[in-house]
């Protein structure tokens, strides 16, 4: 265990707790406690020591509660989930429900406080400090085959941008093929995998990470890991809770698995439209060494992104292996 999940639950209400009440609470030493509080603060949870009152955090802080998440999801979504846990650390919540066990059709919700190796698409490390967001994933084996699901990129973006939207959270736009914006800076990403035969079941895993509220030092490690500026969900909305906000998501993700989506529908396509962060600017398509440059003309009903080259001819770019950066 990187953190003493404990000490974090303890610190919870934001209010300072001396070291001495912290070790009677936790049935440690202060040296342990201070020992702890260090870890705490370089995993990027801002914790305050204030002369002569204690520890504290600079905000109460929501933890993950199952109970209080299942309540708030709408009855289909419940019945959609064979288990929705919340666990304090975990390497990779994909990689949970991916290890599966339900039955066919059966969903599994994973969260976590915190990912030691949560990760981004192309292998890149997603940086979240404990309790500092959203750790989500959703999946399952379901009876339709991969190519089901090409569309499923585009159609969990505009899932949890309605979903955000729903909640008070307006502007949220979408970078292809991936990422949830405010403005430019990145609010989240999102990670599918998929296994199975060519005519099915696939086993799947959609992963959802989501900025609720950065520290400093958080923000500037993943600008320094080449990440997007960070944006935080507790800026334009303070008032929602985590476990709020988790409800939201989980239902949008099942509704996107069980409906499968091998095409977009005219509404999702006009959705995504309307959010599409990068149309019509000049852009740089990276796979590997090779780089293509253009404009972002959107996405078709596959998800695939449509790039006009300099001489006015469009270009199908699937996600794969590739990154997508505005070009100066």
């Amino acid at each position: 265990m990187n953190f003493n999940p404990a000490l974090l639950q303890a610190l919870a209400p934001g209010h300072p707790v001396s070291g001495e009440a912290l070790g009677r609470a936790l049935g440690v030493s202060r040296a342990a406690v201070w020992k702890a509080v260090r870890r705490l603060v370089a995993l990027g949870v801002p914790v305050e020591a204030r002369r002569g009152r204690g520890y504290c955090l600079p905000a109460p802080l929501e933890l993950l509660d199952p109970a209080a998440i299942r309540a708030a999801l709408q009855p289909a979504a419940c019945d959609q989930l064979g288990l929705l846990e919340v666990v304090a650390e975990i390497d990779s919540t994909n990689a949970r429900v991916l290890a599966g066990g339900l039955p066919l059709g059966t969903l599994a919700a994973c969260l976590a406080e915190y990912q030691s190796a949560g990760r981004g698409r192309r292998g890149r490390r997603w940086l979240a400090p404990p309790a500092s967001g959203i750790c989500l994933s959703v999946g399952g084996r379901m009876a339709a085959a991969p190519a089901d699901f090409a569309a499923l990129p585009a159609a969990v973006g505009v899932a949890c941008a309605t979903a955000l939207e729903a909640l008070g959270v307006a502007g949220v736009r979408l970078k292809w093929p991936n990422d949830l914006l405010l403005d430019d800076a990145k609010l989240g990403g999102v990670l599918i995998e998929l296994r199975g035969e060519a005519q099915g079941p696939a086993t799947l895993a959609v992963g959802l990470g989501l900025n609720l509220r950065l520290g400093t030092a958080a923000r500037a490690a993943i600008v320094s890991a080449g990440g997007l500026p960070p944006a935080d969900l507790a800026a334009v909305a303070p008032g929602l809770g985590r476990n709020r906000i988790a409800a939201a998501l989980i239902e949008a993700l099942t509704t996107c698995i069980v409906r499968a989506p091998a095409a977009l529908s005219d509404a999702v396509l006009a959705d995504w439209a309307t959010r599409d962060a990068m149309h019509g600017r000049p852009v740089c398509v990276s796979a590997g060494s090779s780089q293509r440059r253009g404009i972002a003309r959107g996405i078709d009903r596959s998800g695939a992104l449509l790039l006009e080259t300099a001489d006015g001819s469009r270009q199908r770019i699937t996600a794969g292996e590739v990154t997508l950066r505005a070009a100066g």
